[in-house]
């Protein structure tokens, strides 16, 4: 398509088609209701290769890099610097969030599909990879962090079970 175009030409209407395409899944992100990110969904699901998480540790190191990528936190969003509440509510709430950011990172890699299709080699390979490079890695620390926050809600969902047992035992002395 964008054969015979200038290099400027070619420039400008890859930034314009990333960046529209951008707004858009972010518009589509913000609208979507939370049951759309709903994390027993099967895109959302582990897959036995991640290995709980491990996979994501022991072959792209992402602890060691996950935190100096910036991060967007939209207003009364979730900090991936800590966790500001210790209650089942707020990590189901933050695992649906970490389900939206993945879903939005993915869906913006698509567009280095529609770069590679429209683009001259090897104009076309370069700009896919800077789409893949601005969306990839985020979409995968969110699936790690999910990872994370179960590990935590699982915890707290044995605590909570452990300290309903005690209960019952005081109150039946």
């Amino acid at each position: 398509m964008l054969k015979n175009a200038s290099p400027f030409n070619i420039f400008l209407v890859n930034v314009a088609l990333a960046a529209c395409w951008h707004v858009i899944v972010f518009i589509a992100c913000v609208q979507l209701p939370g049951s759309f990110f709903d994390e027993r969904k099967k895109r959302y699901q582990a897959k036995g290769w991640e290995k709980g998480g491990r996979w994501y540790k022991d072959h792209l190191k992402i602890q060691l890099w996950k935190d100096k990528v910036p991060q967007f936190i939209a207003k009364d969003g979730f900090s991936k610097s800590h966790i500001t509440t210790l209650s089942l509510d707020y990590l189901n709430e933050f695992i649906m969030e970490t389900c939206r950011g993945e879903w939005m990172h993915f869906s913006n890699c698509l567009c280095a599909v529609v770069v590679m299709l429209i683009n001259p080699f090897p104009v076309n390979v370069i700009f896919a990879v800077l789409v893949l490079l601005g969306n990839l890695p985020f979409a995968l620390i969110q699936r790690y962090n999910r990872f994370r926050l179960d590990t935590v809600r699982r915890k707290l969902l044995r605590d909570m079970q452990h300290a309903a047992k005690g209960e019952q035992a005081t109150a039946s002395l």
